[in-house]
């Protein structure tokens, strides 16, 4: 498994240079790199439910951390078909952009997002997870710019970037409470059980369950466009028509579904885990359905009816039975194979016409007949029409619904009303641009290039192949998967035809309802009945879309005066600011610590003890008083020096000769320096020299507590008891200090010799110049 992930890591590394050599073929070569890939994995599936196949690699052993991947139904399932798009995309993608003279970072970026997202799907621990889940966000950010001359490209990619890294953010909180917790960084069902083994914390019985679930789910909620963060997906379809079929319908977008279902086992089944999935999925298939009504262009249609399902799939979560999780998983992959066909279909039409206007479309299955039938199977499919995929999916969401007693009657109408407007929106979609009068376009209409079609074919004949005979996906691939989300064995049995019980007859009536009552919606959106339709002007002008917007506005003004007080150029508030944070920071940990100070002795002060002191305070106060820059350097020489002889005194002479040295240089540097300065004035008022008094005490008192506090701390490390017993007998040292510096941080010392050569060099430079300025003054 780590393997397949390094090879697609180090094809993205390559393909830039690849691209250069291969030229058309390119596209061809990397879409075999997935596809045998997604062979592999298929050879080697668990699609017998509750089989695993788990790979660990010892990562961090001392703090019990590993790389570990499990292939079990639910990562197989993700993995088939991110690495089965995948392909397709890329093949699409050497077509689609063959003229491009960016093709090959394009291909890199596509690589190592589908890398990432392998990496997601496979990894079983927190860690490797999040890591993962970060990378597909960053490779999302540079598919989704890549027009980056283009400012709707820049704003949308930087829009997914901060929104979804938000929700990352929540996840690590998370994550790190679960952690907490849990005391275990495993997730599946077989980490899960050596969790029950080992005696460790159910997460469910945690008194912090409430907050890791809040916060979990508010990161995959994020990444998957939930109501109210829905707003970013549609902005991304200002990127290349290859990366929203990808990364926007059938991957990146499906990751916080993923997660959800991952973690199923450790945290669902609760009340609290049903009413927030159940509310927000809900909320999110309702809204985001109606929303896909008031779009023109075929992407931003497709992109609001994948929010719709995205919220579909989270409700189905949160209702958590079989039948339930049964038509998550024939939603799941029913819905990546008819809108990656779509969108790809919208690729087509937009290349062939030069343009997306969906009411500026018609008639084009005269002059696209090969993209026409493939947008026509996948908008069936999507409608819930028989005898495709999309219809299995249908029917399973209408039976799971009718499970709940309590609110069934209730969820069954939200799915009603939000099947109606997605029918109304797949007809839309894949029927109109393709039926009625030829309607003129920006282009001449055109059929799209070998590889463009084969695409969406494939997609979509897959969508009708597993509508006709579903037995083998049901047993194999389906029943895995529901195992691996539900925890225990499912045997999950798809038909086309249920027979004449009464059951049977409801989900038929209910099924044709949908599709008659999106016929009837979609007719009206052809006579232009939406366009009456009073706008919500006060929820436009409030959404989250229009708050983003103001956030963002409010943050840069916010990071722009924020600068402009603290980066002021002024190197006396540079200081001032960085002193008067530690005051405050160290202070009240310090305070809050409730720690020993030691209490000190003055009679058992000697008289050369108190005499160095007294030099310390007299060169400070000296050189605070002094009016002239040669006697307050010479004062602050005098500190200095006392402050070696106290080095000296107490036994550390290596200390005292480094503090003569650096007081030496400091003086003779200061004195070159200063000579060519003007004469000195004071220019700070009475009430800044106060201040600048007042932080300056506090600093000393602050600093004098911590000398005063270090005694009382005592650290248990078996460092000192080793470099006391390895001093002599390995580097035939007695000064331990001295071996340290020299045998033990040999490189530690290097560099700091090299810091001060530097300085030294920087040192002579300066006062080169400043000779040579004099002499030619």
């Amino acid at each position: 498994m780590l393997s397949g992930i390094l090879v697609l890591f180090l094809l993205a590394a390559l393909v830039p240079v690849l691209a250069g050599r291969l030229g058309r073929a390119t596209a061809w070569i990397l879409a075999g790199i997935p596809l045998l890939l997604g062979l592999r994995f298929l050879r080697y599936a668990p699609v017998t439910p509750g089989s695993i196949i788990v790979e660990r690699i010892d990562w961090v052993p001392s703090l019990g951390a590993d790389l570990t991947f499990l292939l079990d139904g639910l990562s197989n399932a993700f993995t088939l078909l991110i690495l089965l798009i995948g392909s397709l995309v890329i093949l699409y993608s050497g077509a689609y952009l063959s003229d491009h003279r960016r093709l090959g970072p394009f291909l890199a970026y596509l690589l190592l997002f589908l890398g990432s997202m392998i990496g997601l799907v496979l990894s079983d621990n927190w860690i490797t997870l999040f890591v993962f889940w970060e990378l597909t966000g960053v490779a999302s950010y540079l598919l989704i710019g890549f027009h980056h001359e283009s400012e709707a490209s820049r704003s949308a990619a930087l829009k997914s970037l901060l929104v979804t890294g938000s929700g990352g953010i929540l996840l690590l909180v998370g994550i790190l409470l679960a952690i907490q917790a849990g005391q275990d960084l495993g997730l599946s069902l077989e980490q899960a059980s050596r969790i029950s083994s080992l005696g460790l914390v159910d997460l469910r019985q945690d008194s912090r369950y409430p907050l890791i679930l809040v916060f979990i789910t508010l990161g995959a909620f994020v990444k998957s466009a939930q109501v109210p963060f829905h707003f970013w997906l549609p902005a991304a379809m200002a990127a290349p028509t290859p990366v929203s079929a990808f990364l926007h319908s059938a991957t990146m977008v499906k990751a916080g579904v993923y997660l959800l279902a991952r973690l199923h086992p450790h945290l669902g089944g609760t009340p609290l885990w049903q009413i927030l999935l159940i509310s927000i999925g809900g909320a999110t298939m309702l809204l985001a359905a109606a929303m896909a009504l008031g779009q023109r262009d075929l992407k931003r249609i497709l992109a609001y009816t994948t929010i719709s399902v995205l919220g579909t799939l989270v409700l189905l979560l949160g209702v958590g039975t079989d039948k339930a999780v049964e038509a998550l998983v024939v939603f799941l992959f029913a819905h990546a194979l008819y809108k990656g066909a779509l969108f790809l279909v919208a690729g087509n039409i937009d290349h062939g016409t030069g343009t997306r206007d969906a009411d500026r479309l018609g008639g084009l299955i005269r002059l696209m007949p090969v993209t026409a039938a493939a947008g026509l199977l996948a908008a069936l499919s999507k409608a819930g029409a028989p005898p495709l995929f999309g219809f299995l999916g249908k029917e399973l969401l209408f039976e799971a619904k009718l499970d709940r007693e309590s609110i069934g009657q209730w969820l069954i109408l939200l799915a009603i009303t939000s099947n109606v407007l997605l029918v109304a929106s797949a007809l839309r979609v894949g029927i109109r641009p393709f039926l009625g009068r030829v309607h003129p376009t920006p282009r001449p209409p055109h059929e799209a290039p070998l590889p463009m079609l084969a695409a969406p074919i494939v997609l979509a004949a897959l969508g009708l192949l597993v509508g006709l005979a579903p037995g083998p996906f049901a047993r194999h691939i389906g029943s895995a998967t529901a195992t691996a989300i539900l925890g225990w064995p499912v045997d999950m049995k798809l038909k086309l035809w249920h027979g004449l019980s009464l059951e049977a007859m409801i989900l038929m009536l209910l099924s044709g309802l949908t599709l008659a009552a999106g016929f009837a919606v979609y007719v009206g959106i052809r006579r232009g009945v939406h366009r009456r339709w009073p706008r919500p002007g006060a929820i436009l002008r409030w959404g989250p879309d229009r708050l983003y917007e103001r956030g963002y506005a409010g943050l840069l003004r916010l990071a722009g005066g924020l600068t402009a007080q603290i980066q002021s150029g002024s190197f006396r508030r540079y200081l001032l600011i960085v002193l008067v944070s530690a005051i405050i920071l160290v202070g009240s940990s310090l305070f809050l610590a409730d720690l020993e100070i030691r209490t000190l002795d003055l009679w058992d002060v000697k008289f050369h003890e108190a005499l160095l002191a007294v030099l310390v305070l007299a060169g400070v106060v000296l050189t605070v008083r002094s009016r002239s820059r040669l006697t307050g350097i010479a004062a602050l020489g005098v500190t200095g020096l006392a402050i070696a002889l106290i080095f000296a005194v107490f036994s550390a002479p290596d200390l005292a000769i480094t503090q003569i040295m650096v007081e030496i240089q400091t003086v003779i540097l200061f004195v070159l320096v200063f000579h060519h300065l003007p004469p000195f004035s004071r220019r700070s008022t009475l009430s800044v020299r106060l201040r600048d008094l007042a932080v300056a005490g506090g600093v000393g008192v602050l600093m004098a507590a911590l000398v005063l506090i270090v005694p009382a701390v005592r650290l248990q490390s078996t460092l000192a008891d080793f470099f006391r017993s390895q001093s002599v007998a390995a580097a035939h040292g007695r000064n331990v200090v001295n071996v340290i510096l020299v045998d033990f941080r040999a490189l530690d010392t290097l560099g700091e010799i090299t810091v001060l050569a530097m300085a030294g060099i920087g040192v002579f430079a300066l006062t080169r110049s400043i000779a040579t300025r004099s002499r030619s003054g």
